[in-house]
């Protein structure tokens, strides 16, 4: 099985602070992987610098999209890569409101997407629109309710419904149940596992929580101060840590 993103020695600076220093992964259709680390370690963006969100200074992203095309994300043209962000890719951001257009409906959140794919048929929109309300545990009678009227929690939910819709191959998550209550992370967790499964999505999650990353990745990688310090599969690295960094991680959470 060949990788459907492949990254080498992908590297940001900022001035003398070099904030991802040749980070290199390769991940699989279905795999799940964890990114993990305190503030500033380079996460946040590593993620954003995939997304093409942050220009990169070195390095290479390549991704293999539907047609089987190997892509090389540094080079691709702008518009390229805005349609690959509404068809087969999707971000999940810790503040919904970042990732939905707050100004109209639920449903209409969702059925944008769809619009992108080029379905035309508003029955067929609407119809979609309810099925992945409920998907993600919303009621459909809030399909026409603005987003603003939702709570945090719900917000979050539909953020994944109007990525979802889309059917993405590959979904990047920044810190998705941040901000959000005890009762209502381990809710919304047990739903984006239960989708990813189901779905077969490819996942990127960086988050600083190894509860997350325990619950949602297969694999797992540590960063600090912008480098990969361990490197592995999630429960192997979380049971068994070898760099003090990651020892440090696990026994600060281990801590009542």
């Amino acid at each position: 099985m060949k990788p459907l993103l492949t990254a080498e020695n992908v590297t940001k600076r900022y001035g003398r602070l070099t904030a991802c220093d040749r980070i290199s992964f390769d991940l699989y259709p279905g795999q799940a992987l964890g990114v993990i680390g305190e503030s500033g370690s380079g996460k946040s963006t590593l993620l954003q610098g995939i997304a093409g969100q942050l220009p990169l200074d070195d390095g290479q992203l390549i991704y293999q999209n539907r047609t089987g095309e190997f892509l090389n994300l540094r080079t691709l043209p702008e518009p390229q890569r805005r349609k690959l962000m509404r068809t087969e890719w999707g971000f999940v951001r810790q503040n919904p409101r970042d990732g939905l257009r707050m100004r109209v409906t639920a449903g209409a959140n969702i059925g944008e997407r769809l619009l992108d794919l080029g379905e035309r048929r508003y029955s067929n929109i609407r119809s979609q629109a309810i099925h992945w309300l409920n998907q993600v545990e919303l009621s459909s009678q809030r399909i026409d309710d603005l987003p603003s009227t939702f709570s945090g929690g719900m917000q979050q939910r539909l953020q994944l419904a109007r990525i979802l819709v889309a059917r993405p191959r590959l979904v990047l998550m920044d810190e998705p149940t941040g901000g959000l209550d005890v009762s209502v992370q381990a809710r919304l967790l047990d739903l984006i596992r239960s989708l990813v499964r189901s779905l077969g999505l490819s996942l990127i999650l960086v988050t600083h929580d190894i509860g997350v990353v325990r619950l949602l990745a297969q694999r797992l990688m540590v960063m600090q101060q912008g480098q990969v310090v361990e490197v592995g599969l999630t429960e192997q690295v979380l049971d068994d840590p070898h760099h003090p960094y990651t020892q440090q991680l696990v026994s600060a959470t281990l801590i009542p």
